[in-house]
């Protein structure tokens, strides 16, 4: 699979972006990286927040390639084009779709789905996601990141 085998598939479409699509995306996952860390806040919460910082990042991945992805199953297709946007390895690829899942059980299905240390790993992969994302951009699309 690569991204134009998601775009006749039609998973995603083209899209043109602009460096301030991008700076808003990034300040949209840099808040929430640092509101997932706000004392007393829940371990659900702070994994839900960091788990969306982690797809803004991943969005602004996508977008930056030229593409959005299309509504039905939006965050799993986001979080898959990152192989092929960032070159994300599959391993955390994985990672990153396991927590899709559980962040699914905590938001719509049950209370405590989420341990105190795998908000610790939202939160770490939501970090190094997008510090990556940033040098990716930087490295193939300087023009979206401004001046």
């Amino acid at each position: 699979m690569n991204l134009e085998s998601y775009l006749r598939n039609r998973w995603i479409r083209s899209h043109k972006t602009s460096p301030r699509e991008i700076a808003d995306l990034f300040a949209l996952a840099d808040r929430d990286i640092e509101q997932s860390q706000v004392p007393g806040l829940g371990t659900d919460w702070r994994f839900d927040i960091a788990y969306n910082s982690a797809l803004q990042s991943a969005t602004a991945a996508l977008a930056a390639a030229g593409f959005r992805s299309e509504r039905a199953n939006k965050h799993m297709r986001v979080i898959e084009c990152l192989e092929f946007t960032v070159g994300l390895d599959k391993t955390t690829v994985r990672v990153f779709d396991r927590f899709r899942r559980k962040r699914h059980a905590a938001v719509y299905d049950r209370v405590g789905a989420v341990s105190e240390l795998e908000a610790m790993e939202m939160l770490e992969l939501a970090e190094q996601l997008r510090h990556r994302v940033e040098s990716w951009i930087q490295a193939e699309h300087p023009e979206l990141l401004g001046s």
